[in-house]
């Protein structure tokens, strides 16, 4: 059996759609810790990197800045001396269009940053580079586990203040 439209075109399912209207630092440190107290064992790097991720509307048209926070610490491995700290702040603009509401912040926190993350690569590399130690090329990061273990972290702490709230004070 088929159903009849009323006369009008069938309904197509509308199309998710970004747009990169833009991308550029906000904010970028890069501090050469052993010019100012020189290491004197053999130097093996470690380093450590923390992602921070954020988003908010701007405008009227569908408008959305994404910021991703680098930091990033170098360690010599043999007596935990810091060879450098670098810190950025990228921001990307983006027009998104056709992202149902629930899916919006996954979208944003996700695939926004992970459009971003080349151009974070290579302002790394070129830092480290300039900063007078090898190009240090970051490894991939995998958004979708950096996102649900920021879910799991706000849940966990929202049901711990309810808890709190409910908990009598002596």
């Amino acid at each position: 059996m088929t159903k009849k439209n009323n006369g009008s075109a069938p309904q197509e399912p509308q199309v998710p759609q970004m747009k990169v209207l833009g991308q550029y630092i906000r904010d970028l440190s890069f501090e050469n810790i052993v010019t100012r107290k020189p290491v004197s064992a053999a130097i093996q790097p470690e380093f450590q990197v923390q992602v921070s991720l954020d988003s908010r509307k701007i405008g009227d048209d569908d408008q959305f800045e994404v910021a991703s926070k680098y930091s990033i610490t170098s360690k010599n491995k043999n007596q935990d001396d810091v060879l450098f700290l670098l810190e950025l702040e990228y921001i990307g603009l983006f027009q998104i269009k056709n992202i149902a509401g629930e899916q919006l912040h996954p979208f944003l926190m996700i695939e926004c940053p992970r459009m971003m993350f080349p151009f974070v690569r290579r302002i790394v590399s070129d830092i480290t580079r300039d900063g007078g130690f090898p190009p240090l090329n970051l490894d991939a990061i995998d958004f979708v586990t950096l996102y649900r273990e920021r879910l799991k972290q706000h849940q966990d702490q929202a049901k711990k203040e309810k808890e709190d709230a409910e908990t009598p004070a002596n």
